[in-house]
């Protein structure tokens, strides 16, 4: 089951079932997915006009790719576990997903 907290953010589809969900209120980017028991596969969190993410009150552990302003990967970083701090400062959004999943998402908006 989806969170209520993404549920009311807007989203759009990437491929097939897969679905980017765009953190647009200052609640949204600061707790991204912290709190979260898990987010179902196939499911993604963009933190635009963003060059850092922790992953403090994770649950789960998750892949980030930082993006460029054309949506192309800076860096990747996989099963990244709870309390951290990832920085890249040329990058122009965060993409934040399920561990393992990450490849699915760059591949079709890089």
């Amino acid at each position: 089951m989806l969170p209520r907290r993404l549920q009311r953010l807007p989203r759009f589809a990437v491929t097939g079932e897969s679905v980017i969900h765009e953190a647009n209120t200052l609640s949204s980017r600061l707790l991204g997915l912290a709190w979260l028991r898990s987010i179902p596969s196939g499911h993604a969190l963009l933190i635009p006009d963003c060059r850092s993410v922790h992953t403090f009150g994770m649950r789960f552990a998750i892949d980030v790719a930082f993006l460029d302003d054309r949506g192309r990967p800076l860096r990747i970083e996989r099963g990244v576990q709870r309390r951290r701090v990832l920085v890249c400062r040329g990058a122009f959004a965060v993409l934040e997903a399920p561990a393992g999943e990450i490849d699915l998402y760059v591949a079709s908006i890089g």
